[in-house]
């Protein structure tokens, strides 16, 4: 059975003029166009190739990587507006389509979004959405707290930014714990701080606990490297000089030299700090 808007790994069955067709274990077939076939592609040969509808809303194989797959979210641009919908890149030959109700706002050229990639089964075509939370699910999580998530940046609310998290779950970042810069269509590591009533997950960009601090820390040693072992920053620094030298609220930086003294890393000196 061949998996539309997903890899598929085929067969090379037969040559045509038009190209190859390829066929899956139970002989289903799909044509690959000449314009991706290779000298060094021979009949019988394994292939793995992206399967999706070419405009005529037949089955088609491309050896090229799109930049989404089927139920997954990509941040994706604007290609073109019609009286049908609008039309994005997504690296393939033929414009990944979002009708109209599949949008919250009218989408504008040029303009990117967060979009979801699934199969309409009335049509059996491949169709795209930003309406985001509608294809995100809370009620049985996979993941615990102080796990380590994938996330995507999708939209930035008065609390935070909204974030898909393993491509499945919605989360939050709130704005008063982000130490580095963040946009939407970031994709970015995290990690699950606590989860709320309802399954809500606060997501933080940092890990949790008392590990939290091992990578802060290691990124205050790089900046020490980079300025030949000394920083103008300490105890007395105001955090807006913390933040616009390491991206880090000055409660962090506290705990992390402290640490880093105590290990015998670094020593104070009345105007910052200084490797050891």
């Amino acid at each position: 059975m061949l998996f539309i808007g997903k890899y598929n790994n085929l067969t090379i069955a037969r040559r045509t003029t038009v190209g190859l067709f390829l066929e899956d274990v139970q002989g289903e077939e799909v044509l690959l166009p000449n314009r991706y076939v290779t000298d060094d592609m021979q009949l019988d040969d394994p292939i793995t190739v992206f399967v999706y509808n070419d405009s005529e809303d037949r089955p088609v194989a491309t050896t090229e990587k799109p930049y989404i797959v089927r139920n997954e979210f990509a941040w994706l641009e604007v290609k073109e507006v019609n009286a049908m919908g609008a039309f994005l890149d997504w690296g393939l030959l033929k414009d990944l389509f979002v009708p109209f109700r599949e949008q919250p706002q009218p989408m504008r050229v040029g303009e990117r979004y967060v979009v979801f990639l699934y199969l309409d089964h009335q049509t059996n075509r491949l169709l795209a959405s930003a309406k985001v939370n509608k294809f995100l699910e809370n009620e049985r999580l996979t993941v615990a707290e102080g796990d380590e998530v994938n996330l995507l940046v999708w939209e930035r609310t008065d609390l935070g930014y909204n974030v898909v998290v393993n491509n499945y779950h919605k989360g939050l970042v709130y704005h008063n714990e982000i130490f580095q810069k963040i946009q939407v269509g970031d994709r970015l590591k995290g990690f699950v701080k606590k989860i709320r009533e309802e399954n809500k997950l606060d997501i933080s960009l940092q890990k949790v606990g008392v590990e939290r601090f091992e990578p802060i820390a290691e990124k205050i040693l790089e900046l020490l490297r980079k300025h030949d072992g000394f920083l103008p920053l300490h105890d007395g620094s105001s955090p807006d000089e913390i933040y616009a030298a390491l991206e880090m609220s000055k409660k962090n930086f506290k705990k992390s030299i402290g640490n880093l003294y105590k290990k015998g890393v670094i020593t104070f000196e009345e105007t910052g700090i200084r490797l050891v």
